[in-house]
């Protein structure tokens, strides 16, 4: 009964919609036959564009074939709404049939005729599509770009609907880099702008999309009520693409509840309506989702037909990550079947798409934070130039007053003059300090940016270089097998030390960028410490290095954990770079009436008074090589004094050349309305 319901509701959501098609052709059928129908007549040419919107997610031939009769008759008929809205359809479909790049150019073309003829809600629509573009293309810098200008067209004109899309589709950059935190942050920002519009479909829309991030984040029952308030609106309202996108993510869900039949359930009834439109893009989500649920469900040749749809579909439209996914399904799926040939080439394909996925992203990441920082500073030089010139404007009026003035009285006009002199100075002085606040502002702003830089270039390209000379000179044959292992050792600690600098470098850029926040809670220190100590191990059993652990069992304080995390590893790896083979390093803990002295020991090189006072520099680049060459990025120290200070603490240290250094910090400890109120 219930698959029949589902049956129905979908047959009479396509009725709907081909109602709705229908309508649309008998107006147009209507507008033809009156007496002066002109096919230049502009209601003509905005119906012939509706039916193309229309056709889009179920006829993409009709779609092109009606977006070129519309562009012909506006140019004829000069009528230059018609012709943006004709490049803007073109874009739609080039971008429904996977062609990124001819998809931007009529995005573009849409977007520069709404501008030079300052249709600012046909520029709106356009600059937020060609941004979507490029977040398909993976140019996620400018992505950003054109949603960041988009956001500001429209918050100008207050086009309210257009701000949350934008927000959506900025979410799903962030979803993309599996941000989801983030993501979250912009989807809440477009949920409260439909709640003030009111319009339920649009909150539907944005709700389903929290839905889907919810299910990443594996908050599943925030994941399901969301997603069952957008399929009931897109239910009533016969709203195909989306709900077949609705019933996809309640399949995704219930896959991962591990209720399989459930998943192939809800999977089903978007597959149906997937019969009825074309998305060919949401298509591959659902095929590599049904092809989960019966791997789980031992269904391996049912498994292996929608692994390879998904995999020729990604291949067609060019969605790398649709055949990431799929190809590493197939290469189980031929695993089981003992087919190790294909499992082995579709395992290498996968590999090749991750390492490129995992590159791409690394770099996303960079060009998002690139962009952000130079759209920011664009935007403060704006303002302050802005302020300048009424700065220049007040002087104007106040000297234009006081000439009308000496002419009026002379005796009240040098009273005022006095008044107002004092006045404009103030003005004067207060415009003064905030120049010289922002100033200082941009040039911190600089600096963070030539550190990054200069650490990412200097400390990170070496290592990675040296990577790929061995990979080559083992690829042209210069190395053998043999003599490539060898360097296998010396390579894993490379790429460890890739890994620590790459967290020290987002870590200390956060904080720059003041994008941490830090959230106190309840910290229990001893697990802390040995989950590092058991992450450095390896490093220390290769030095022989001893690793003693001091700290009190339930060791409680109140501290940001992520933070204090990150200050335990910097210091017992800098512990462990400087002590030499056969030392030993202690972590111990002294709990005090408020606070908690937390130390870090070792029998190390130890250091000298000049080195000590340069140590906790904020913009200290001294850097010092380990017992064993080991080299740092000299961000390490000054992170861990930054997020220390954070947390309401104080660091120092006390260090004898040759014979070791200890590293002190104190962390406030729960005191006993916080364990109260925990």
């Amino acid at each position: 009964m219930v698959v029949c319901l589902i049956f129905t509701i979908g047959k009479q959501s396509v009725s709907a919609q081909n109602s709705k098609r229908e309508s649309l052709l008998e107006q147009l059928n209507e507008i033809k036959s009156s007496k002066n129908f002109s096919s230049l007549d502009t209601l003509y040419i905005n119906n012939l564009l509706d039916i193309a919107r229309e056709y889009r997610y179920h006829n993409l031939d009709s779609v092109i074939v009606l977006s070129k009769e519309a562009l012909e008759l506006s140019k004829k008929a000069n009528y230059i709404n018609g012709e943006i809205n004709s490049y803007h359809t073109y874009g739609g479909y080039y971008s429904d049939k996977g062609k990124v790049n001819k998809a931007i150019k009529n995005f573009t073309t849409a977007y520069n005729l709404a501008d030079k003829h300052n249709r600012s809600f046909l520029k709106v629509r356009s600059s937020n599509d060609l941004a979507k573009e490029y977040g398909y293309k993976g140019d996620y810098s400018n992505a950003l770009k054109w949603y960041l200008y988009t956001i500001e067209v429209a918050e100008k004109y207050d086009y309210k609907n257009s701000m949350s899309i934008v927000n959506d589709n900025i979410a799903h950059l962030y979803s993309e880099q599996k941000d989801y935190e983030q993501a979250m942050v912009f989807l809440q920002k477009s949920k409260s702008i439909h709640e003030e519009i009111g319009n339920p479909v649009y909150l539907a829309e944005t709700l389903s999309n929290i839905a889907s991030t919810y299910a990443e984040l594996n908050e599943l029952n925030y994941a399901m009520y969301n997603v069952n308030i957008s399929i009931a609106t897109f239910e009533k309202e016969k709203i195909l693409e989306w709900l077949a996108y609705c019933y996809e993510i309640k399949g995704k869900i219930y896959l991962k509840k591990n209720k399989y039949n459930w998943a192939v359930y809800w999977y089903k009834q978007s597959e149906l309506l997937h019969q009825e439109i074309e998305d060919d893009r949401g298509k591959i989500e659902l095929l590599n989702g049904m092809t989960e649920a019966y791997l789980n469900l031992k269904k391996d040749s049912i498994a292996e037909v929608y692994a390879m749809d998904a995999f020729n579909l990604s291949k067609k439209i060019g969605i790398r990550s649709g055949i990431k996914t799929s190809s590493h399904n197939l290469s189980k799926i031929y695993k089981k079947k003992k087919d190790f040939e294909k499992s082995l080439w579709y395992h290498e394909l996968y590999q090749v798409t991750y390492e490129s996925l995992s590159a791409a992203n690394n770099e996303k990441a960079l060009n998002m934070l690139k962009t952000r920082v130079a759209y920011d500073q664009q935007k403060q030089q704006l303002i302050l130039e802005n302020e300048k010139e009424l700065a220049k404007q007040k002087i104007y009026i106040y000297v234009f007053i006081v000439i009308l003035f000496i002419f009026a009285i002379i005796t009240f006009l040098i009273h005022r003059n006095e008044q107002e002199q004092k006045k404009l100075n103030q003005q004067l002085r207060s415009k003064k300090n905030d120049l010289e606040e922002k100033q200082a502002y941009l040039n911190e702003l600089n600096q963070t940016k030539n550190k990054l830089f200069s650490i990412i270039g200097h400390d990170l390209r070496g290592p990675i270089g040296a990577f790929q000379g061995l990979l080559k000179l083992f690829k042209e044959g210069e190395m053998t097998k043999d003599e490539f292992l060898n360097f296998v050792p010396k390579l894993k600690v490379d790429i460890d030390t890739i890994s620590f600098t790459l967290n020290n470098l987002l870590s200390w850029g956060q904080t720059q960028m003041n994008g941490s926040i830090t959230k106190h809670a309840v910290t229990n220190l001893d697990s802390i410490v040995e989950e590092n100590m058991a992450l450095l191990s390896e490093i220390a059993e290769a030095k022989s290095i001893s690793l003693i652990n001091r700290v009190e069992p339930n060791c409680q304080i109140w501290s940001d954990p992520n933070q204090i995390d990150i200050i335990i590893r910097n210091l017992l790896s800098n512990a462990l770079k400087f002590t030499p083979n056969n030392g030993q390093i202690v972590i111990g803990a002294i709990q005090k009436i408020k606070t908690c002295e937390i130390y870090v020991k070792d029998n190390g090189m130890g250091m000298s008074e000049d080195i000590i006072n340069k140590l906790f520099e904020k913009d200290s680049n001294h850097t010092t090589y380990g017992t064993n060459n080991e080299k740092g990025t000299g961000l390490g120290l000054s992170l861990c004094k930054e997020m220390v200070e954070k947390n309401n603490g104080k660091i120092w240290v006390h260090s004898a050349i040759g014979k070791g250094s200890s590293f002190y910090f104190t962390i406030p400890r729960i005191q006993n309305r916080y364990k109260e109120s925990a």
